[in-house]
């Protein structure tokens, strides 16, 4: 393996910059003591020591699955949400307006004695109509019509060959449990799994009064496993030229010939000259089940998805029996979210924007969007000097990357443009599964309105509320939306150690995005090209790897390993967003007059506290149930291992807390990993 070498220029700013002292005494250190298990040594485990006092205050109820310090700061913000949407659903508002569709999607979710009464009835028509289906030649008109039920899914984005260019895309679908080795693994935990879901299948299709349910129920698993046999794993998803496949809607009939796309896609409202194919293996096998599946097994899967999709808008019996199958089966959890919170969250999903637009205007100042700019501008100076000084790429490479480092576009707090939801149809007369199955082709048709449309630039892919970030490689964008900039990721009164280590390392992570195993493949301008020397892309593999292999190692359960090529991308973002966060940290240290400089506060110096808070971020509790489903589904590495898998790869980390080579978590330097 070739020695990782961190530069002489970094070196020096990573270990002499951040050991002056002085008091701040206007700011506070944001750390709270509470979190931390002083009973626990920090060289052996860090997590431990970090979040063991959160832990325990903080223990898992019976509603969740896993619980740590993005859900208690989204249900803050879920809260707050509530409180304001609480306010509309108490009052009578003009019919059409915003007010009016909120309050009403919102009582209408509220209103479980209504749906008991309703029983199934609101989902009858789209069950009579699989049944009308009595040919194959009508498939393609029905699956392009249906918003209820598909063997794949058709969505608009940017072109990743020409970023700046709307198109059609497919992607792979059919399957209820979401992840391909649910249907093909044969460990006993995920057998056992199967064997609990065909008897949710069939108790749900006794719900419903279809004959023959345990039958049907087996007709369902066996065709949801020919999709998922035939589909990409999570790792091969991962992959952007394999899911990337241009062609003209007739190579598109020539490819899965048993559909009449031109039926499909009139059906679908949308004309088109070329599209991409995500999963060429999948969609010909979707093409070739419409052909070669009795249709009658084709129609019990259809209602099952009809089924499926309508559980959560019925009755509570049928509500419930989804639960029993999703929540305690799958994550372990053993009560369901409270009404109130289920409520927020359609209404979250059905006018999020205009929810968005009430949340910020009570809760997001002003300043907080001015200080994150400050910060995100560091974090892109601190990036640049550490991609100037790699060892391992060469100048034309760097030249290449800085030009896409300085052409990121910056989101924070909220979008400058509203959307509209004019045409969002909402009334209280109608049943809640009607309303949102509206909701659901309004969604639909704002993004097929897209489709050979520029790019709009400035549309977001999250809400202001929402409690998280992303990077996007097709626009070479990052957002910050308000609902993460608080505590424990945003303090305003915390001092820089803090913010640095806590949405310091958030923002260097989606900047590193950029620069991951998949993001590293798009330009400046987010079209996918190759804009390294095959000697640098070599390089870089090689030192992905190293990462890759390292998750790989951590058992996550007994017997089961973290998977490091499916969470590779993420963390080398966190990796990056440590080191480029905590350079950053140190340049602004060394740039203020000595007197201001901070000093040891609450018995840690400014290094210790910038890991503290960023240890905090990940705190939580888990459910073994829900360790074994988001190892499956998740291409994050689970809190814990963010921390313990994480930082025993950064060099400061080591200075900050004298780590020896005695700590089990102690890395020799030639292993760790070193990237951007």
């Amino acid at each position: 393996m070739k020695k990782i070498i961190f530069t002489i220029a970094a070196m020096a700013l990573l270990t002499t910059s951040c050991g002056t002292k002085n008091p701040n005494a206007a700011q506070t250190t944001g750390i709270d003591l509470a979190n931390l298990d002083t009973t626990a040594i920090p060289q052996n485990d860090f997590y431990q020591f970090a979040c063991g006092g959160w832990m325990a205050n903080n223990p898992l109820t019976a509603e969740y699955s896993r619980f740590g310090s993005f859900d208690k700061l989204g249900l803050q913000n879920l809260e707050q949400v509530n409180g304001l949407i609480q306010e509309i659903a108490a009052e009578k508002h003009e019919q059409g307006s915003i007010a009016q569709k909120i309050g009403d999607i919102y009582n209408l979710a509220m209103d479980t004695v209504r749906r008991d009464k309703e029983g199934i009835a609101p989902v009858q028509q789209t069950l009579a109509e699989i049944e009308a289906i009595t040919s194959r030649d009508e498939l393609s008109q029905a699956l392009g019509a249906a918003m209820d039920f598909q063997l794949w899914a058709m969505y608009v984005d940017a072109d990743a060959m020409n970023s700046k260019m709307n198109i059609l895309n497919s992607y792979q679908a059919g399957f209820s449990l979401g992840e391909k080795e649910y249907y093909l693994d044969d460990d006993e935990h995920t057998r056992s799994i199967r064997e609990a879901y065909v008897a949710y299948v069939e108790k749900m299709f006794g719900l419903f009064g279809i004959e023959n349910a345990a039958k049907k129920a087996k007709t369902v698993l066996r065709m949801e496993t020919r999709l998922a046999k035939a589909a990409y794993s999570n790792v091969e998803l991962r992959d952007p030229q394999r899911n990337y496949n241009k062609m003209s809607v007739d190579e598109l009939q020539e490819l899965v010939p048993q559909v009449n796309w031109k039926v499909y896609f009139d059906a679908l409202g949308i004309t088109l000259d070329s599209l991409s194919v995500g999963q060429i293996p999948h969609l010909q096998e979707a093409g070739r089940m419409l052909a070669d599946e009795p249709l009658e097994d084709l129609k019990t899967l259809f209602y099952w998805q009809v089924i499926e999709g309508a559980a959560s808008y019925l009755t509570t019996d049928i509500y419930m029996t989804s639960f029993d199958f999703y929540g305690k089966v799958l994550s372990g959890r053993e009560e369901p979210s409270p009404l109130w919170k289920r409520a927020v969250g359609v209404v979250n999903g059905t006018l999020g924007e205009a929810v968005g637009q009430m949340y910020v205007a009570k809760y997001f100042p002003e300043e907080n969007k001015a200080r994150m700019l400050d910060l995100v501008h560091n974090l892109q100076k601190s990036l640049g000097i550490r991609i100037e000084n790699l060892a391992w790429m060469s100048d034309e490479t760097k030249a290449k990357a800085l030009e896409k480092l300085n052409a990121i576009t910056i989101k924070i707090g909220y979008p400058d443009e509203w959307r509209d939801y004019s045409k969002l149809d909402i009334n209280a007369e109608d049943s809640y599964y009607a309303n949102l199955q509206r909701a659901a082709k309004f969604e639909q048709d704002y993004s097929l309105s897209f489709l050979g449309k520029p790019v709009d630039k400035k549309k977001w892919y999250m809400t202001p509320q929402t409690v998280n970030a992303y990077y996007n490689p097709s626009s070479n964008e990052i957002c910050f939306p308000a609902g993460i900039l608080q505590y424990p990721f945003f303090d305003m009164s915390a001092d820089d150690a803090f913010n640095y280590g806590a949405i310091g390392v958030v923002i260097g992570h989606e900047m590193t995005h950029g620069f991951d195993d998949q993001g590293c493949q798009f330009d400046k301008d987010g079209n996918m090209s190759n804009w390294w020397t095959a000697e640098d892309k070599a390089a870089f593999d090689a030192r992905t790897k190293v990462m890759e292999e390292a998750f790989n190692r951590i058992e996550v359960a007994p017997g089961v390993h973290a998977n490091g090529a499916f969470t590779l991308g993420e963390n080398i973002a966190d990796h990056g967003g440590l080191q480029v966060s905590y350079l950053a940290f140190c340049l602004n240290e060394e740039s203020k007059p000595e007197y201001e400089r901070l000093q040891e506060r609450d018995g840690f110096t400014p290094a210790q506290r910038f890991f503290l808070a960023y240890a905090n971020v990940w705190a939580g509790n888990i459910r073994p149930e829900e360790i074994l489903q988001r190892t499956k589904s998740d291409p994050h590495s689970l809190g814990r291992w963010r921390v313990n898998g994480a930082l025993p790869h950064i060099n400061a980390w080591y200075e900050a807390w004298n780590v020896t080579p005695e700590s089990p978590m102690f890395i020799a330097p030639e292993e760790r990993v070193s990237i951007w």
